[in-house]
C-alpha cells in the first residue's frame, strides 16, 4: 500500500513539473506571437495550465521579481519539486511503510 501511495505522489509531482514546462513554453510562444490565444484550443490549454501552475508559482513570484524581464520562478519551482521527489518523499514514505507494513 505504501508503494502505491509513493507511486501516485511521485507521478503527481512529475505531472506538475511537466505542466510548468509546457506552461512556460506556451507563454513564450504567445509572447513571440507564434501562437495566438484567440484560437479556442490554444486558449483552453493555456488557461488550464495557468490554473494548475499558478498556485505553485505564485508564492515564488511574491519573493522573486522577474530578472531583466525573465521570470525564473518556474525553474526554482521545478528545483523545489525535484528536491521533494528525490529527498523528502522517500524519507516520508519510510515511516508510512512501517505503519502500513
Amino acid at each position: 500500500m505504501a508503494s502505491f501511495i509513493y507511486y501516485i505522489l511521485d507521478a503527481i509531482l512529475g505531472l506538475i513539473i511537466w505542466a510548468i514546462i509546457i506552461n512556460a513554453i506556451i507563454s513564450w510562444l504567445v509572447a513571440f506571437d507564434v501562437i495566438n490565444l484567440r484560437n479556442r484550443i490554444v486558449y483552453s490549454i493555456a488557461h488550464f495550465l495557468d490554473a494548475v501552475t499558478r498556485p505553485i508559482l505564485r508564492p515564488f513570484q511574491r519573493f522573486i521579481p522577474p530578472l531583466g524581464g525573465v521570470d525564473v520562478t518556474p525553474i526554482l519551482a521545478m528545483l523545489v519539486i525535484q528536491g521533494i521527489r528525490i529527498y523528502l518523499l522517500p524519507m516520508a514514505m519510510a515511516p508510512l511503510q512501517r505503519v502500513l507494513g
